[in-house]
């Protein structure tokens, strides 16, 4: 299963990344300070409305293209992925990182990516991972 160096690694081998903590001092990952990765314990009052289900252990936020990938996602395993009412109509979800293999792991955070690169810097980027022919 995947954990916080992994999402390091893969992150920080992305093109113009950054790492620096968000405005409540966790772990997140920026491409040209637009956050893609974010690490998200969380909150008092998600705790209290999840109760025992809450889920455990290590949070990733990540960053989608769109809520429609949102709820594909989300219908797709739930076991993994989760929301909260703070991402209420934004293009984010929320994973369980320990629940998550490194390979799933990888093609998020790319994914993720791309959704925040500028449309240059992304297009430069897929040219140069996939080659001329695209």
């Amino acid at each position: 299963m995947a954990s916080w160096d992994d999402v390091r690694r893969i992150a920080l081998g992305l093109p113009e990344t950054s790492e620096r903590p968000s405005y409540e001092g966790v772990a997140a990952w920026r491409v040209k300070d637009k956050a893609f990765v974010w690490e998200r314990p969380l909150r008092g009052k998600e705790l209290e409305a999840f109760g025992p289900a809450a889920p455990e252990g290590p949070i990733l936020g990540v960053r989608v293209a769109d809520l429609g990938v949102k709820e594909a996602l989300l219908a797709d395993d739930p076991g993994l992925f989760f929301t909260t009412p703070h991402f209420d109509g934004y293009p984010a979800v929320l994973l369980r990182l320990d629940r998550i293999g490194v390979a799933e792991l990888t093609e998020l955070v790319v994914e993720a990516w791309y959704a925040r690169a500028p449309k240059r810097l992304a297009a430069a980027y897929g040219t140069e991972t996939t080659g001329p022919e695209g």
